[in-house]
């Protein structure tokens, strides 16, 4: 069962605390976090890409041509798309890209991301973070402090005042844990856990 060291926000090591070895000690399974990651990049897709197909095109009501005698080759509409102006072969019309995954897949991938963090060493656990004010300020001296430059900060409960503190903060997301997702945890470098929210994190993926 890993042990994982618990700091508080001076950077000081209070205590340690065992994690379960199915959710941050797992193999790190790279083909689910693929797919979770492309399943949410083609959510957020805006399909509006539109073209006009034959019947959309205005004009070519009158057939150009008589159908024989001409010499020409028959038509029967000037908004073919052969013919210039005329309609788009097969062009994309909107739609939405979204798409779902099993659960399984979901859970699997979500796992192997924090894995992965605990493993490289890229996952923090703090005691606590006491805000008794919205500070910014303060809040960037922690992040000084332990030299985080791209950090996903997960909470266990509504934390008004820390939520507040970090919002102006560049490169620092603040997320509860049952909103956490392998999209963020790959985004941000480092991870930093509430010691309260790891048994909440724990609870939904085991289960």
């Amino acid at each position: 069962m890993p042990v994982a060291g618990v700091y508080d926000i001076d950077n000081n090591k209070v205590s340690e605390v065992e994690l379960s070895d199915s959710v941050f000690g797992a193999s790190v399974n790279e083909d689910a976090i693929y797919a979770v990651v492309r399943m949410r990049m083609a959510a957020r897709r805006s399909g509006t890409a539109s073209t006009k197909g034959r019947s959309d095109v205005r004009g070519g009501g009158k057939k150009p041509w008589r159908q024989k005698g001409t010499g020409r080759a028959r038509v029967g509409h000037s908004r073919s798309p052969i013919w210039r102006g005329g309609g788009i072969i097969f062009g994309p019309t909107p739609r939405s890209y979204a798409f779902k995954l099993p659960r399984k897949v979901r859970k699997t991938a979500l796992i192997s991301a924090l894995s992965m963090k605990f493993k490289e060493d890229k996952m923090v656990i703090l005691k606590d973070f006491p805000m008794e004010a919205i500070k910014t300020k303060r809040f960037q001296e922690v992040i000084d402090r332990f030299g985080f430059k791209k950090a996903l900060f997960v909470i266990d409960e509504s934390r008004p005042n820390l939520e507040m503190s970090s919002r102006n903060i560049q490169d620092v997301k603040m997320v509860r844990s049952e909103g956490i997702n392998v999209y963020d945890l790959l985004k941000y470098d480092h991870v930093v856990l509430l010691e309260p929210s790891i048994k909440k994190i724990e609870g939904a993926l085991i289960s």
